[in-house]
């Protein structure tokens, strides 16, 4: 079952080069991923599903390059390439999750990964009543401000509710947290500058 918002883990130590910093709970780390994904995608640097699995990867030491995770996610946002169909959000947490929970051994992970997948799919559903992009955006479509705003609170949800499932079954992963890249925040204009330079 996945954490609710608040409910405290076990303290935990993160390793942080040559020192330790102590948290005395991980849902400091589950908030520090899901303002992470949700700057990436509020600065327009990545979409939906990229800053879900990069703040996921990245924060939680998945093993994937950025461009890798990019390269992956990347297909799944704007729902499926603009299809209409699973919010690209969810998708990047399921890929996120799967990727933490599954990578030491896949092959006897794969029901367990299946399980994940569908409480992190019924999870933002019962938080937002649907996981169809079509029908979350339905009525904000029309204005781009808007609909930006609303997918970035997707983003960060499903950021969140992934963070919490895969810390929840694999504590450890806390040990090996980037805590410096997921305190960074960036301004809209480094946001611009780091897409441009991405794209060289």
């Amino acid at each position: 079952m996945i954490l609710t918002p608040g409910q405290p883990l076990e303290p935990l130590w993160l390793n942080m080069g040559t020192e330790n910093q102590h948290i005395s709970n991980a849902e400091e780390v589950v908030a520090q991923i899901r303002d992470r994904a949700l700057n990436l995608y509020e600065t327009r640097q990545l979409l939906c599903a990229e800053a879900v699995m990069v703040a996921l990867n990245q924060g939680l030491s998945g093993g994937l390059t950025e461009a890798q995770a990019i390269a992956m996610a990347a297909p799944f946002s704007e729902a499926m390439g603009n299809s209409g169909c699973m919010c690209g959000a969810v998708s990047g947490a399921v890929l996120a999750s799967g990727l933490l929970l599954g990578n030491d051994h896949p092959y006897r992970h794969r029901e367990e990964m299946r399980d994940n997948s569908r409480e992190l799919h019924d999870a933002f559903k019962a938080e937002y009543g649907s996981t169809c992009c079509r029908a979350l955006s339905r009525n904000v479509r029309h204005n781009k401000k808007v609909h930006h705003q609303h997918c970035a609170e997707f983003t960060g949800k499903a950021a969140e509710l992934a963070a919490r499932l895969v810390i929840e079954k694999r504590p450890e992963l806390l040990q090996n947290a980037d805590t410096k890249f997921l305190s960074e925040r960036q301004s809209k204009f480094k946001g611009a500058l780091s897409r441009v330079l991405r794209l060289l």
